[in-house]
Order: structure tokens, then sequence, then C-alpha cells
């Protein structure tokens, strides 16, 4: 298959880059001229494991790889995972790339934009790499297997941290002393580039409620409050760890409780034996004992298993609380919006988390929220005072978005 640019086109690689996967995607755009169109869309999963899969999609649904005869293998890091795909898309028939985007989870405390990739701005992600240990240093490996790939076109960082830089002050503080905030230790908030989108999807429909709070659900959760399209208040903080339950996280729990650990454990190790314990091995896993799949965990307490069903209970009665706290901060609360991969596909979570918010005159459609299309649409019941909405999440799009606005203004 051949790809070819239209005149004036800027044909957009984006790296969405995890912990043990790497989404990739080509987008094509024309400066004013609509959103950018995907050209095609892959993902490199199961890194450090015997075996990687990689998988890519054309626009179309068809499988680019059939009859290439791609080899994976194991592929022990980020950055080695990254060099198989940057093979692959520099294939045969494959678009040319004029620029690349990459997700970064935290820019650190110097940067509060999205920014074209210098040798100074690749060194505050390194240094970004104490406040996201688990993102940052290998989103570093993808980027600098990226820029030796194609190092001939411009290379650009967008955050999930950027969308918040509205909340206010009170927001973002923490009650420590000044010495320690001077150190960047304050409240960032993720999660930024899912948001932006909702927020531009629901304002181009129309249908951007003045006061609202989006739920994004998924092996990472997060709540933000949205006042007219910007946001004012957010669950996650410094790290990615805080908030409210996710699957392998904890969100906020007692400080005393890291202290508690950290003196069980003692010796040199205690940081990255906690640290470890509270990134992967707490949250709903945690508390289920069983894989980080929420749907294995449904199944599991359907059929009696009491802790998946502690678990579940656990988890959102933590996106609960927040979601209400939020409506009393604003004042009130005119939409709810679900996204990420729990949010957009379990109704009963969507059920669960509102079905204490009641008394407020938020409620569900039952019809509606069983659902399954996959875009943006309402699941609330018509007599709810606050509206409900199912969206897609679009980091990449939102990659390619940015990237193309920095490319063309040269910003």
């Amino acid at each position: 298959m051949r790809f070819w640019g239209r005149d004036g086109s800027l044909r957009i690689l984006v790296i969405n880059s995890g912990s043990s996967s790497i989404k990739f995607s080509m987008y094509e755009a024309v400066g004013g001229d609509g959103d950018p169109k995907c050209l095609y869309d892959g993902e490199l999963s199961a890194i450090g494991e015997a075996e990687a899969k990689l998988e890519l999609t054309g626009a179309d649904g068809e499988d680019l790889l059939a009859g290439r005869g791609v080899e994976m293998g194991k592929t022990a890091s980020a950055g080695e995972a990254a060099g198989k795909i940057f093979e692959v898309v520099r294939g045969d028939g494959m678009p040319g790339v004029e620029a690349v985007g990459y997700r970064v989870v935290h820019p650190g405390a110097k940067i509060h934009e999205h920014v074209r990739i210098t040798d100074a701005v690749l060194t505050e992600i390194e240094e970004a790499g104490a406040f996201a240990p688990l993102h940052d240093p290998e989103a570093v490996k993808v980027i600098r297997e990226g820029m030796k790939q194609f190092a001939d076109v411009g290379h650009y960082a967008c955050f999930d941290t950027v969308f918040h830089q509205t909340m206010p002050v009170e927001a973002t503080t923490y009650p420590l002393p000044e010495e320690v905030r001077a150190e960047g230790v304050r409240r960032y908030g993720f999660h930024g580039l899912s948001c932006e989108s909702i927020v531009r999807q629901m304002r181009a429909a129309g249908e951007l409620p003045k006061r609202m709070v989006i739920a994004h659900l998924g092996s990472g959760c997060s709540v933000t409050a949205v006042v007219d399209g910007r946001s004012v208040d957010t669950s996650m903080g410094m790290t990615p760890t805080g908030g409210v339950v996710m699957g392998t996280r904890p969100g906020d729990i007692d400080p005393g409780v890291v202290l508690y650990l950290l003196r069980k454990r003692g010796g040199v190790d205690a940081a990255s034996s906690v640290e470890k314990m509270l990134n992967h091995e707490a949250g709903m896993v945690g508390l289920s004992g069983m894989e980080n799949d929420v749907r294995a965990v449904r199944e599991a307490a359907a059929k009696g298993d009491e802790k998946a069903s502690l678990a579940l209970k656990v988890f959102t009665r933590s996106v609960m609380k927040v979601t209400g706290g939020y409506a009393w901060l604003m004042g009130g609360l005119d939409g709810v919006v679900f996204s990420g991969g729990i949010g957009e596909h379990d109704a009963l979570t969507r059920a669960e988390v509102l079905g204490g918010l009641e008394g407020m005159g938020v409620k569900l459609d039952a019809g509606l929220n069983a659902g399954k299309e996959s875009r943006m649409r309402v699941v609330s019941a018509s007599d709810s005072v606050t509206k409900i909405f199912v969206v897609p999440a679009q980091e990449d799009l939102m990659i390619a978005v940015h990237v193309d606005e920095m490319v063309r203004t040269g910003k």
C-alpha cells in the first residue's frame, strides 16, 4: 500500500509510550483544513516478555503487516522496542515522516507547555524522572532512538500536565515547607491530553457543559474538575500515583502509611521496595489478588469472590467521592464525562460511580448506559439535572494537533 501526502501537508508520527507497550500512529495535517487525518495506527505490546506483539492497522482497517514478514522476538527495553517500530515505519510504501510527536507524562518543574525537543529540553525531561520514575526515563529512551532514526525532522514533546496549568494556586499547592515547594513539589495533574481532547470534541459538538467532571478511568485513573473548558482541580498530584484508586496504584493514602512501610522494610532498598509496591502491587490488584483487568475482577465478583467485590467497591467509591466533592467545589454539576478503557466500556462502573449521586439529581438511563458504541454519546436520563456523557479519549490526535501548530507557527 502506498500513501501520498497532499501539497502543503505535514505527516506526523505520534509515539505514545507506556511501561509495557508503545502505541504509535501517523497523521497527515493540512494547516487550517480540519483535524489531522489518521493514516494508520499500531501498537507494540509485551515489551520485556519472551515475544513482543506488533499490530499495524490502516485507516480502512486493513492489516498493514500482512506479507511484510516482520519478526519481533523479545524487546528488552522501550528504546529497543521503539527501534523495531521505527524499522516498520520506515518500510517500503509507508508515508515519509516529517515530524515526530511524543507523549511525555511529566515535564518537571521548569517546562510549562508543549515544546520542540532540544538538548536542553531532553535534559529537563531526564531530570523530571525524579517526579515520574516509571514513565519519563522510558520516554527519554524512546525519544533518543527516534531522534537517531529521524535525524532530519523536528521532534516535539507533548505533556500530560499542560492542560492543568489553569488550576488556581490553591489547587496546586501542597502544605509543605517553602524549601520543599521550591523544588517543584506541587500538584501537576495528568491525563491532560485526554481531558483536552474531550473538551475539544464536546465544544465542536456544541455540548460543552459549564461545570463538568471528567473521569478518565483505565489502568491509570483520574478525575478532573473543569469550568468553561479549563481545569480547576484534578485528583492526581505531583505524580500519577495519587488520586483515586487505580489498577495497580492506591491513589491517595495517609502519608503515615508510606512512613510505616519504609520503617518496616528498612535498609538501602526500602524506598525502591515501597515504590514498587505502590505502583505495581496496590490498587485493585492489591485488593483482589488478581491481574490488572477489571473485566476479570467483575467476573470473579459475580461468582461470589469477596476480594474482587471489595476491590470494585473501593474503586468506584473513591471516584464517586471525588466527583461529588468537585460538584460542591464548582457550586453545581452540569456534566459528567466518562472516558478511558474502563470509563468508556464498563457500564457497571458508570452506574456504581453515579449511584451515590442520585440525591443530587444525577441519573443514568439504564438502556443508554448499556450501549456499546465507541463514540461521543449521552447516557443520562431525561430527568437528570446533570448530563452524563461517554467520550472516547483522542490523545494521539491531540498530539498531532499540537505538533502541527508548533511546526507551522514556529513556537
